[in-house]
């Protein structure tokens, strides 16, 4: 069958990747056409957009980046029409895919949806569009299922496919050696893999990470930038920039600061103590308070319902209060051993692997009833 895929940042990219192995694994002759990014690409088929291109964080980034939005919109459009494909697999991203799940629907195209639109945060009212605009709906949280049954909504749900991600993970021995890193305990970097996110928070993170000697700071690097482009946020500073190794450079790490989104479960499930910073334009910030209905923004308090990592937000996200965390993480056991019981019981919570093969294997399934 031919399938379309959008992803637009790099978690969708990663789950993409995998979900197009798990579909080529079920149908030897699967064709792939796509928005995604370096990890799906590099399982074939035909990348159209990549997500360096796409991905603004915010309501006033948003606004000011609408002229490229309105035309990456149009060109997938066009894209999808012209592909005719048998499936339309839409990956998070809610505020492009649900438009073109619109769009797919009004044109006779089946949609499925993997990865709900975080509609429980805010708005909760676009239940009512994605059970109008989505034909099958693939959760990954657990209290999503609840949430969808409330309204009324039958979904799927397939369990995380981060846990496929780090299943399959094998990690590098000789990790330290190639990128010249010295036994000292390494403090992970993780800044995000968008500019604003890279802009206003590696700065801060670095001015922290530097007030403990012993410790290597080492950043992950998002695929989209090179390694000169880290370099104007360093202070003068010169740290490692590590490329498309995030997984061995969480297996390595004593501990992480870590921008809020998918990265901050990532770093759970290696059992890496973290603290998780967020900070966005003023305007933003003002208007999400008005509209969010959630308790944190880290996926790891969210799974567990209770304050397990540290989020440091806006005005509170300085190098003060990062290194005053940094340091509970480093130095106060009983801290550390806290938030590392309670990441057992987050894998609990998350079950087993196996989310890509389960939702390949529904995706053919209703595409074949088509």
């Amino acid at each position: 069958m031919k399938y379309y895929l959008v992803a637009g940042e790099a978690s969708g990219d990663l789950h993409g990747a995998n979900l197009m192995k798990a579909l080529k694994e079920r149908d030897a002759d699967a064709e792939f056409r796509y928005f995604g990014g370096d990890l799906m690409q590099a399982e074939g088929g035909t990348l159209v957009k990549h997500y360096a291109d796409m991905a603004f964080m915010g309501f006033v980034e948003v606004v000011m980046n609408l002229q490229t939005i309105l035309k990456n919109l149009k060109t997938c459009k066009q894209d999808i029409l012209s592909y005719q494909p048998d499936v339309l697999v839409l990956i998070d991203f809610p505020g492009f895919n649900l438009k073109i799940a619109e769009f797919a629907k009004q044109h006779g195209l089946l949609v499925c949806y993997y990865i709900s639109p975080k509609v429980w945060a805010w708005n909760q009212k676009r239940v009512l569009k994605i059970k109008r605009v989505v034909d099958h709906l693939f959760c990954i949280l657990p209290f999503e299922v609840q949430f969808y049954n409330e309204w009324g909504m039958d979904i799927d749900y397939v369990g995380n496919p981060l846990l496929d991600a780090v299943d399959a993970f094998k990690p590098d021995v000789d990790f330290r050696t190639t990128h010249k890193l010295t036994n000292q305990k390494i403090v992970a970097l993780l800044p995000g893999s968008r500019k604003q996110e890279i802009s206003r928070l590696l700065p801060d993170m670095i001015v922290a990470g530097q007030k403990f000697t012993g410790y290597a700071l080492v950043i992950a690097g998002a695929p989209s930038f090179d390694a000169d482009y880290y370099k104007q946020y360093m202070n003068g500073v010169d740290v490692p920039v590590i490329f498309n190794h995030t997984y061995d450079l969480l297996h390595n790490a004593a501990a992480a600061l870590v921008a809020s989104g998918t990265a901050t479960l990532e770093t759970a499930l290696f059992d890496v103590p973290q603290v998780v910073l967020y900070k966005g334009n003023a305007l933003t910030i003002g208007i999400a308070k008005m509209l969010v209905k959630v308790k944190f923004i880290s996926l790891v308090n969210l799974i567990m319902d209770k304050l397990v990592v540290k989020e440091l937000i806006q005005e509170d996200c300085n190098p003060e209060a990062i290194a005053t965390e940094l340091n509970k993480l480093l130095n106060n056991n009983t801290y550390r051993s806290d938030m590392l019981h309670n990441y057992d019981l987050l894998d609990e919570r998350m079950g087993q692997p196996g989310a890509s093969a389960k939702t390949a294997s529904l995706i053919i399934k209703y595409a074949s009833k088509k």
